[in-house]
């Protein structure tokens, strides 16, 4: 009896795993914690002062060769795990996705656990994918060192990083905007930031140039309050089969 191929494929996606993991572990040792998640899928928590260290180990390591970095991405975990919605009409039940059902309210992120900078990591020569998660030391003025250095690649995301989130790379070698103007206010991927923004611009014949004004939008927050009960999800019927 031949066994299932997704079966056979999945057992050998273990293995690699596996091995990956170990091969990560056993050359950086205490530098690196993996953050538990998706069983296919390797994150690790680095420390900020380490970063650098550990990125030219996974590069240059015989067993690693993480020699792309594909992607840098920013993270903004304010009211993480306390509430999903914060206005004054809504409450935290009901829909907030970010909230542990049950579970007492949390106290948010902590000091120097706000901002986060995650790094994408792909060895073509191995075929082995890694994410890097990097905490910010500082809330008020969040700051790492920039991986331009090791991965070229990493200029652009850096900038994105910054301009969305306000995120500084020490280092980098043109750390500027990218997708937002220069006279652009804050950081638009911010939880603070208001969703109408803090300015915008339009065209002033008198002066015959664009200007700046403060946002002339009423905010409106369309927040859902109502929890209807779905039969799909009722526990009755979790093993129900399907009718035929």
């Amino acid at each position: 009896m031949s066994e299932d191929p997704g079966v056979v494929a999945a057992a050998a996606g273990d293995d690699r795993i596996g091995a990956a993991a170990a091969s990560i572990e056993g050359a950086l040792g205490g530098s690196v914690k993996r953050v538990p998640g998706h069983p296919a899928e390797l994150t690790y928590e680095v420390p900020a002062a380490a970063l650098l260290e550990v990125a030219r180990t996974l590069r240059d390591a015989p067993g690693l060769k993480f020699e792309m970095c594909v992607d840098v991405c920013g993270v903004d975990y304010l009211e993480f795990g306390r509430a999903e919605w914060k206005t004054e009409q809504a409450s935290s039940s009901g829909f907030s996705r970010g909230v542990a059902r049950g579970a007492p309210p949390a106290e948010g992120p902590g000091a120097g656990r706000r901002f986060a900078v995650v790094h994408h990591l792909l060895s073509v020569t191995l075929n082995q994918r890694v994410r890097l998660k990097v905490y910010c030391p500082d809330d008020e003025q969040p700051m790492i060192d920039s991986v331009t250095g090791v991965w070229a690649s990493a200029d652009w995301f850096e900038r994105e990083t910054f301009d969305l989130f306000g995120i500084l790379f020490k280092g980098h070698p043109d750390l500027r905007r990218l997708l937002t103007d220069y006279g652009f206010i804050g950081h638009p991927f911010r939880k603070d930031f208001p969703l109408s923004g803090n300015v915008e611009v339009r065209y002033d014949p008198e002066k015959g140039r664009v200007i700046y004004q403060p946002v002339t939008i009423d905010p409106r927050i369309g927040v859902p309050r109502v929890i209807r009960h779905d039969n799909r999800y009722d526990p009755a019927l979790t093993n129900a089969k399907p009718n035929a």
